[in-house]
């Protein structure tokens, strides 16, 4: 690859990598368990991931595009937002995503904090404002309760909103691969298929930019080195950000944490399977195409990283009351 990719510190509560002897040498760490430093903001944070109020048609949210039962995406090319708009990029599973450098496949979100509240003020997504979102809340007698006990605040605001859907998401890391157990020094986690796979996907030059605990996320790319990407998708990278002709087509690296589960590929999600994926990114980033035996192999070897998902309970949210604002589900 042209740029070698940044490794992230990952002392977070979301996930941590601990280096040790094992594994030291490769360039793909294990990654452990959340360590919540707040149950009970985690808590709040789960119920405003699930809660379709903060959309303006009471429909959408959080988990509509990130859903916690289909790998943390919608496995959806691209997403349906408020009044059946078509979303413009893929949504990038929401699992393991405190690992990222940046948020959004631009990186226009520094962090969970402040992407948690880019999709409930976008006009195409939930299609709600932020003040008319707090308002919701702020009519529910629970949701005031709870926000009084964690921010010591009469008055709700989008700041503590996104705080805790924040410090909820960075509990959703997936520990306990196959893969991470043979890093671990369990030789029979995987078998020498996917081994066979590891080591191609070593060698081609893949974990130049899918590297560290969330093999991937680390770092931004030019989508299309060896030869230009064809797609008709109007996104044009950090570009978008920076205005900087360099950033043109350079997106987010992607985690490969949980692949199999996070179909369709790329930012315009015209990958429908990881077999397309390996080679596009063969001929594309690496100027190699793979063999169906080698291709195989690595598919092999991406599926080894599915780790253990979240265990959620789903939570009953507060009821409306007289005054809670109504939803506008066709406006």
């Amino acid at each position: 690859m042209i740029m070698r990719a940044l490794i992230v510190s990952l002392l977070s509560v979301g996930a941590v990598a601990i280096p040790t002897a094992a594994f030291a040498e490769e360039p793909i760490q294990p990654i452990t368990a959340a360590k919540p430093k707040n149950e009970k903001m985690v808590e709040l944070g789960k119920m405003l991931f699930f809660d379709p109020r903060l959309s303006k048609s009471g429909f959408i949210s959080c988990n509509s595009c990130h859903n916690l039962s289909m790998g943390g995406t919608d496995n959806l090319q691209t997403s349906i937002g408020h009044n059946w708009h078509q979303g413009p990029i893929n949504a990038p599973t929401v699992l393991n995503s405190s690992m990222n450098l940046a948020q959004f496949w631009d990186g226009r979100a520094k962090d969970l904090k402040e992407q948690a509240g880019g999709p409930i003020a976008n006009p195409g997504e939930m299609g709600f404002t932020h003040e008319l979102a707090v308002g919701v809340l702020q009519s529910m007698p629970e949701y005031r309760t709870r926000f009084k006990q964690l921010f010591n605040k009469d008055k709700i605001d989008i700041g503590m909103v996104t705080d805790a859907i924040a410090a909820f998401e960075e509990t959703l890391v997936t520990p306990d691969s196959r893969f991470d157990k043979w890093l671990k020094g369990d030789k029979q986690a995987i078998n020498q298929t996917e081994l066979d796979g590891y080591k191609l996907f070593k060698e081609s030059g893949c974990t130049s930019c899918h590297n560290g605990a969330a093999v991937g996320g680390g770092s931004f790319q030019k989508f299309g080195i060896h030869e230009p990407y064809k797609t008709t998708n109007k996104a044009e990278g950090r570009f978008a950000v920076t205005g900087k002709d360099a950033d043109r087509f350079m997106f987010k690296v992607p985690t490969l944490r949980n692949v199999e589960l996070t179909y369709p590929y790329f930012h315009d999600g015209a990958a429908a399977t990881l077999e397309e994926a390996v080679d596009t990114m063969g001929r594309l980033q690496l100027g190699r195409k793979f063999t169906k035996d080698e291709n195989a192999k690595i598919v092999a070897f991406l599926k080894t990283l599915t780790g253990k998902q979240p265990e959620i309970t789903l939570p009953i949210l507060p009821p409306s009351v007289k005054d809670t604002p109504k939803p506008k589900p066709f406006g």
